[in-house]
């Protein structure tokens, strides 16, 4: 697998925080498009698909599984009935990796976290790796999907 060395930007992003099962993922997501849907939110230029994954669900209870899932934004956002949020991504060096495939059996966090941050000389940042989907939705085939992985880096 390839990885390079790279500066994520700094970005603005609206949020929808999940916390539960990943197999509730979905719940979320789906608030999250309706608020996409009544704000008009899909412009893939402006509005890029991010996840923040604060856990490991192979090692964390599934009731304490954490993700904020995100599209990048040009202005703030207002208070709405959905609970997204505003936040920003902070400007990081970042170790990046691109995963085809389904984003739900991703090969590229593992391959970054177990197989080559060890043999790096690279330290792991204070920030959760981040997932930029980049073409998602119902008419994507899940082995056409492509996920770029950023590992945050001291």
């Amino acid at each position: 697998m390839n990885v390079e060395i790279v500066t994520f930007p700094l970005t603005e992003v609206a949020v929808i925080e999940h916390i539960g099962p990943t197999e509730l993922e979905y719940q979320t997501i789906n608030q999250f498009i309706a608020w996409r849907r009544e704000q008009n939110l899909f412009d893939p230029q402006i509005n890029r698909n991010y996840g923040i994954h604060y856990t490991d669900p192979n090692t964390t209870p599934p009731h304490l599984q954490r993700v904020d899932f995100a599209i990048s934004i040009d202005k703030p956002i207002g208070v709405n009935r959905y609970g997204v949020t505003n936040k920003t991504i902070p400007e990081l060096r970042c170790a990046k990796a691109v995963d085809i495939g389904s984003p739900y059996n991703n090969q590229a966090i593992i391959y970054l976290i177990k197989q080559w941050l060890p043999y790096s000389g690279e330290q792991l940042g204070d920030f959760p790796p981040i997932f930029h989907y980049v073409n998602v939705g119902p008419d994507i085939r899940e082995e056409d999907m492509i996920t770029e992985v950023y590992l945050p880096l001291k």
